[in-house]
């Protein structure tokens, strides 16, 4: 296994970490819950062959995820980092700030957290968070020796990315970054600018959750005629291998052969940083051009036809549909989806009020497309 520094924090980190927010279902069904004794036997088996590094939150899976986590490795607690996560808005004052924190330390069975972050950090909430004492109690953590390092996740633009950065004196952070979203979120220039603050920056969504594993045809045929022959989901891995700035790459693996193949994958001698040559890079770059061709709802993401008057997340809904036909792989998709429907933005809120089609500069007749990606995405439970 290949390790890295945390940024600053002292802290030595396998490059592939486990995340806990895909653990295994009991007959790979949502509906049945959490396969505890397989996500337990997971869990361990990535402990004993070199991941150190394992991330999970409040809210994954029902709140059940500490729990699992803590009980699987309890016994191994001094060998193993543990990544949490707190949403902000569970964070309502400052007792609710600390019972939570409480309740994560019993459930993982542990009297400190390596790195506690502050979940999900979003362009829309920002300014209510720094209105709250969540700040002055992380300080608190710290010093009680509760929480040894602090960090966040983001979801958002690279502008407010720098904005967060530079509020607190954070040890590292949390962002997605896959090789098809490079003009995405935070950015490869966001990443950078983390490593140049000392900040151990752990990636998510790496795979696009899943998606870039698998590899349609005109894909397959980029990879087939490479100069060096890897599986898809290595080209993805090796994209973000690449990069010096990044420590670890948090990886929701939920079976054991998934597991195995990504332990082999980063313990290869040449997972290093700036190993890519210049025509594996270019395989890269023509990868990207092929997977960005397959569009089946020709949705910019514009974001012109929102706000919707009835809440419907259009453009979420045409990127998870289009996702899905692009990789071929629907489960992902379909999970996004779910929470859609939890926020009440999923398709069968639209009223056909038409009020987005005379905004659609793409001209797509979105209350039909709606209805087209309703019928694909549908039926996920967790």
């Amino acid at each position: 296994m290949q390790y890295r520094k945390l940024g600053n924090t002292g802290l030595n980190v396998s490059l592939l970490g486990m995340g806990c927010m895909r653990l295994p279902f009991i007959n790979g069904d949502g509906h049945q819950g959490v396969d505890v004794p397989a996500a337990i036997e997971l869990i361990q088996y990535a402990a004993n062959n070199g991941i150190n590094y394992f991330d999970t939150a409040f809210g994954y899976h029902g709140r059940q995820s500490e729990a699992i986590l803590g009980e699987a490795l309890e016994h191994k607690r001094k060998d193993v980092i543990y990544v949490t996560k707190q949403p902000f808005w569970e964070m309502h004052d400052v007792s609710t700030i600390r019972r939570n924190l409480e309740n994560t330390l019993k459930k993982l069975r542990t009297d400190y957290i390596d790195a506690y972050l502050l979940h999900r950090i979003m362009p829309p909430s920002w300014d209510a968070i720094q209105q709250r004492e969540i700040f002055k109690e992380l300080d608190n953590f710290k010093q009680e020796g509760l929480v040894r390092n602090v960090g966040f996740s983001y979801h958002g633009d690279a502008e407010t990315f720098k904005d967060v950065a530079a509020k607190y004196p954070w040890d590292m952070c949390k962002v997605q970054h896959n090789m098809l979203d490079i003009n995405r979120e935070v950015t490869a220039a966001g990443i950078e600018l983390a490593g140049k603050l000392g900040l151990g920056v752990a990636i998510m969504e790496p795979l696009r959750g899943g998606g870039l594993a698998h590899a349609p045809e005109t894909v397959k045929n980029v990879y087939d005629n490479a100069s060096t022959i890897r599986p898809a989901a290595e080209w993805a891995f090796r994209h973000l291998v690449n990069m010096p700035e990044i420590s670890v790459i948090v990886s929701g693996m939920s079976n054991m052969e998934q597991l195995k193949q990504n332990i082999a994958m980063f313990s290869q001698s040449d997972m290093l940083p700036n190993s890519l040559s210049a025509d594996e890079k270019q395989t890269i770059a023509d990868a990207r051009k092929a997977y960005e061709s397959i569009i089946t709802i020709p949705c910019t993401a514009c974001n012109y036809c929102i706000p919707c008057p009835a809440g419907v997340q259009i453009p979420n809904i045409f990127t998870q549909f289009n996702d899905a036909h692009r990789f071929g792989h629907f489960d992902q998709p379909r999970r996004a989806y779910m929470f859609m429907r939890n926020a009440g933005g999923d398709a069968t809120r639209c009223t056909s009020c038409g009020v987005c089609l005379e905004k659609c500069p793409q001209e797509i007749n979105i209350v039909e497309k709606l209805q087209t990606a309703h019928a694909a995405l549908e039926g996920w439970h967790e």
